[in-house]
């Protein structure tokens, strides 16, 4: 055997092959826990990772009859495109406006429904207020964008009705673009905030009541042990979930804002996934809009890492 640096390369080989085994034996002990997470895991790799390939027709000038690789290389001249277009700081405004004002009205709803439901006792009318504000999540988006619709109608709608009825002017919620956010905002709070509540109350479920019999004897108000227990039992919960959603800042789905949109709100509708659906599939510039949803992953995983890395050094409840 010949030595190098201290190491026997006559016994590098057979510990890599004893850790090959290992690896094997584990796999093949364990093959109902692979079996699990097969689907999920070819679900990723054929659906998110296997088209990641597609990516480099954003730095070239795609021509569908040459294929990606016969397409010229144009470097970061759609980027450039972009950045340098009229629209972009009303695109990049219209994303952002509509994702902090979503993240401060939706963000803390449901940590407060669930700490509301966490304090009612079981019965009819917990289970039935669970119900109620379950149930919209399972309601579909284009459903969902037609009820919102015909509620707010300026000639037909529900809600014009009644604030006409209480006595003020009822605004145009549908093609005013002053009211376009608050609208698409409350409307999605009023689907997902009770669907929301549920990874929250699982997280008061692991609560120890001796703390809140401990607190009782002591002397503490409700309010007081929703305080001092129930609060910090979720911030762990809520510090992942945040960081989750601001990984996803610039994610705003073009689905809902696309069936709600029209020429009158257009100025405060227009956002940059709908821009993408308008140049790629419209207007089928491909690189173009390849470019730009590009530009929108990479802001969205520099976020992500940043406000992880922010939240490591303040606690330890971070993603990585």
């Amino acid at each position: 055997m010949q030595e190098t640096g201290g190491v026997i390369k006559g016994n590098v080989l057979p510990e890599r092959e004893k850790g090959r085994n290992k690896g094997w034996k584990r796999m093949v002990r364990n093959w109902e826990l692979y079996l699990f997470i097969a689907p999920a895991f070819f679900y990723f790799l054929i659906f998110s990772y296997g088209p990641m390939y597609g990516i480099q027709i954003a730095f070239k000038n795609f021509i569908p009859t040459k294929g990606i690789f016969g397409s010229p290389w144009v470097g970061f001249d759609h980027f450039t495109r972009f950045f340098n277009s009229y629209y972009f700081w009303d695109l990049l405004w219209n994303t952002l406006s509509i994702s902090l004002y979503e993240l401060a009205v939706g963000f803390p709803i449901p940590i407060i429904l669930a700490l509301a439901f966490n304090e009612l006792k079981d019965g009819f009318f917990k289970r039935t207020a669970q119900t109620v504000t379950y149930a919209p999540h399972f309601i579909s988006v284009v459903v969902m964008a037609g009820m919102i619709i015909t509620f707010l109608s300026p000639s037909s709608g529900m809600v014009t009705h009644l604030i006409e009825w209480l006595g003020f002017e009822a605004p145009e919620f549908l093609t005013d673009p002053r009211w376009f956010k608050t609208m698409y905002v409350f409307s999605g709070v009023w689907q997902s905030a009770g669907w929301g509540t549920i990874i929250y109350l699982a997280a008061l479920s692991g609560v120890d009541p001796g703390l809140h019999e401990a607190a009782i004897i002591d002397g503490a108000t409700r309010f007081q042990r929703v305080r001092h227990i129930n609060i910090p039992t979720l911030i762990p919960t809520m510090t992942i979930l945040l960081i989750l959603n601001m990984g996803s800042l610039l994610g705003v789905g073009f689905e809902k804002i696309l069936l709600l949109q029209n020429s009158l709100n257009m100025e405060a509708s227009d956002v940059i996934s709908t821009f993408v659906y308008r140049s790629g599939l419209v207007d089928a510039q491909y690189s173009f809009s390849t470019a730009i949803g590009l530009f929108n992953s990479v802001i969205n995983a520099i976020v992500l890492v940043v406000v992880n890395q922010i939240v490591r050094r303040t606690n330890e409840n971070s993603l990585w």
